[in-house]
């Protein structure tokens, strides 16, 4: 499907069969991953809101908006205001990451992956909204902070499976 009508598709207010189903696939990969974590599940709650969060605001500095009209152009807009605290999601990502380690000192594999493939998963996603369309919307914006949020905690379930020993 072309640009355009991807567009056309999302500026339609109806909810069809593959935004339920995304919908589902988002509540169930969150619900899943959440109950997986056990050790880390705060440490990655606070995580994938601060990536998804900050990958938002990349999303709208970087590429362009694709409907003047629309209601995410304000944030395209007013960005300027923002432009300064684009470096805080890798400082409080990091500050995070210490946080965990002080907590867990023996989860130093886990505190490091969680940090680098949340920073990838953050950047991907928008790059990849971006790609689809040729910019972003309030929808893409929405989107990013979605599968961002979801990405990041199944990426925690999956770190904490395979680095963290059994006790």
């Amino acid at each position: 499907m072309d640009p355009q009508r991807r567009l056309a598709v999302m500026a339609d207010s109806r909810t069809g069969a593959f935004g339920v189903m995304a919908a589902i696939a988002i509540l169930g990969l969150k619900t899943l991953a959440l109950a997986d974590l056990d050790l880390g599940r705060g440490c990655f709650l606070v995580t994938a809101m601060l990536w998804s969060r900050w990958g938002q605001v990349m999303a709208i500095a970087n590429y362009p908006y694709l409907r003047p009209g629309g209601q995410g152009a304000l944030h395209k807009a007013h960005l300027r205001l923002l432009l300064d605290d684009l470096g805080l999601g890798p400082v409080l990502g990091l500050m995070l990451c210490a946080v965990c380690m002080v907590r867990h000192p023996d989860q130093l594999a886990l505190s490091v992956g969680a940090l680098v493939g949340s920073l990838i998963i953050t950047l991907a996603i928008g790059a990849w909204l971006n790609r689809r369309l040729g910019g972003h919307t309030g929808d893409t914006y929405g989107a990013t902070v979605e599968w961002t949020e979801t990405l990041v905690l199944c990426l925690g379930a999956v770190l904490e499976a395979s680095l963290v020993s059994p006790t």
